[in-house]
């Protein structure tokens, strides 16, 4: 979709891509988020975050402070880390360490979190690694769960402990903490390995090609997020979509009776409040473990 850009006070507000804003309030989501704070903030904390925002009417990334300038609006509890990059400039990213921070970004029309894969003070060393089960034209839900607890036993058998988060669209993350040890490009190579294999084993089921049209009847396994500046939907996150679903994190033995990726909304906060005491709940995504060496 091509750029969208409107005035604000001293010019154009953003030059980055920009999409409609879905049928939903902004502010419940962020009645939303100021309930739901505390739960997030073990996921949140610290860690570099992309914002997805509201602004006249459109959706956008607020990927740093600069880009698009609309990262003014944050102040402090948000704060900034400086990241060196490819080009050689430095920009400030975000990111927060308490719920207060959490309710700030959401007041500034943040509708949904996107993280890092690693957290400030120690950018360049992920602590966790994601596989996204992307689901092509034709691939139901229960394909996607069947998937996921395969991923889950293949991570296994590598001695990695997984977790499963539904992300409020279609599709299942796989979640594997990490020991900040390795760098991005040894988190990148295992991630791509890993899921090469899988679908070199089974191309019926799975593949790892970025053209949509060679998706169809397959899932995609997303080994991209892992690496640098890229992103992944947070834990209890919503999503600007019609109906403001939420990312949800599960146990293993809730996934079977799940029936489909955005079945919690915001409209589920006191739900998945409760929920969250459970034991499953209350240590999910905690695992002290490092990444396997590669042969």
């Amino acid at each position: 979709m091509n750029a969208r850009t409107g005035p604000e006070a001293g010019g154009e507000w953003t030059r980055e891509p920009t999409h409609p804003k879905p049928g939903m309030s902004v502010r419940a989501t962020t009645a939303y988020y100021e309930i739901m704070a505390p739960l997030m903030l073990p996921f949140v904390e610290g860690r570099l975050l992309n914002l997805y925002r509201f602004r006249q009417e459109r959706c956008y990334f607020q990927r740093s402070r600069a880009h698009p300038p609309s990262g003014r609006d944050f102040k402090d509890p948000v704060r900034f880390e400086p990241v060196a990059q490819k080009n050689g400039r430095t920009e400030d990213y975000l990111y927060v360490t308490d719920t207060a921070g959490i309710v700030a970004c959401a007041r500034v029309q943040t509708v949904e979190f996107h993280g890092w894969g690693s957290r400030a003070g120690a950018v360049e060393r992920p602590d966790r690694l994601v596989i996204d089960l992307d689901p092509g034209e034709g691939v139901t839900f229960e394909d996607v769960k069947n998937a996921a607890l395969l991923v889950r036993r293949s991570l296994k058998a590598t001695n990695l402990e997984s977790f499963a988060l539904v992300t409020g669209g279609r599709g299942i993350h796989v979640v594997v903490p990490l020991t900040p040890e390795a760098e991005w490009p040894q988190v990148r190579q295992f991630a791509k390995l890993f899921c090469t294999a899988l679908a070199t084993a089974d191309p019926a089921r799975f593949t790892v090609s970025l053209p949509k049209a060679k998706r169809s009847g397959r899932i995609f396994l997303d080994f991209l997020r892992n690496q640098r500046t890229a992103t992944a939907i947070l834990p209890y996150s919503a999503r600007a979509r019609d109906g403001a679903p939420v990312a949800v994190p599960l146990t293993w033995a809730e996934l079977p009776a799940l029936g489909r990726a955005n079945e919690y909304t915001i409209a589920d906060a006191a739900l998945l409040t409760k929920r969250a005491k459970r034991h499953g709940i209350g240590n999910w995504g905690r695992s002290e473990q490092r990444l396997p060496l590669l042969a």
